[in-house]
């Protein structure tokens, strides 16, 4: 489970995340991208080292390979603590982007595993977006 002062903070940062990008703000985005960036580095290897922390950083990643890079990341951290419902938004995250950058083979490795997570979660709409990007993939 994730700290709670540490979920606080990556969440309200991403809020503001969220409201610099949509102001096209670049100055203020990039500050608390660096912020949301300390709180990972600092807590990495710690006991307060979450997967969500990682997932929140590469989704506001702007480079895809970065993103992707950290999508993977956040997967091994989600996979050490067993995380079935982070693995599989970790998973279907990632594949989008390999999907974007031409990796379909990764893509499909990424959904087919983050499937599996998401038979134990109860995230309907969740397990449908990968369902649905999966059979999409596999048509092909």
């Amino acid at each position: 489970m994730i700290n709670t002062k540490i979920y606080k903070s990556v969440y309200g940062l991403s809020e503001k995340l969220m409201v610099a990008a949509q102001k096209v703000d670049i100055r203020a985005f990039e500050l608390l991208y660096a912020e949301l960036a300390a709180i990972c580095t600092d807590n990495e290897n710690t006991a307060k080292d979450h997967p969500e922390q990682w997932e929140t950083l590469a989704d506001f990643t702007d480079d895809l390979e970065d993103a992707v890079n950290g999508y993977e990341k956040a997967l091994q951290k989600a996979i050490a603590i067993n995380s079935n419902d982070h693995m599989s938004s970790i998973g279907l995250s990632m594949a989008i982007l390999q999907v974007e950058l031409g990796q379909t083979e990764a893509a499909l490795n990424n959904l087919q595993a983050a499937k599996v997570s998401a038979h134990n979660i109860e995230d309907e709409e969740l397990k449908t977006e990968i369902d649905e990007l999966l059979e999409k993939l596999l048509a092909r």
